[in-house]
């Protein structure tokens, strides 16, 4: 079970900026994959503070359409927020944007865990 502090509506934010780093390896743009690891990293700043003392959050799943492309130099956001909590599952809708423009979104699931 989790605590009750993880409940629906709980969001969080993350961004970064595309460099030569995070861009395909075939084109200079956003990778998909790094577009992902940001928006579960959205997922885990909501949980912030509401893990009980030995305890994380493991990713298990991700749905994600990558929408549009960013180019090298963008800043680009990801949100997260829980939509459902069953047990120690969480479902988050997660979205991620370059100004206005959406260039991803999709669910992603996490489960808490205790640490060994």
């Amino acid at each position: 079970m989790v605590a009750p502090k993880i409940r629906p509506g709980l969001r969080g934010q993350k961004q970064t900026f595309v460099c030569e780093h995070n861009v395909a390896p075939h084109v200079p743009k956003f990778s998909t994959p790094s577009m992902i690891q940001l928006m579960e990293q959205a997922s885990m700043v909501a949980l912030e503070g509401c893990l009980e003392e030995g305890q994380t959050s493991v990713g298990i799943e991700v749905n994600i359409r990558h929408l549009a492309p960013a180019d090298i130099g963008a800043t680009v956001v990801a949100h997260a927020e829980i939509l459902e909590v069953d047990r120690n599952r969480l479902v988050f809708q997660v979205e991620a944007f370059e100004g206005e423009r959406k260039l991803g979104e999709g669910t992603h699931r996490r489960a808490v865990i205790d640490l060994p």
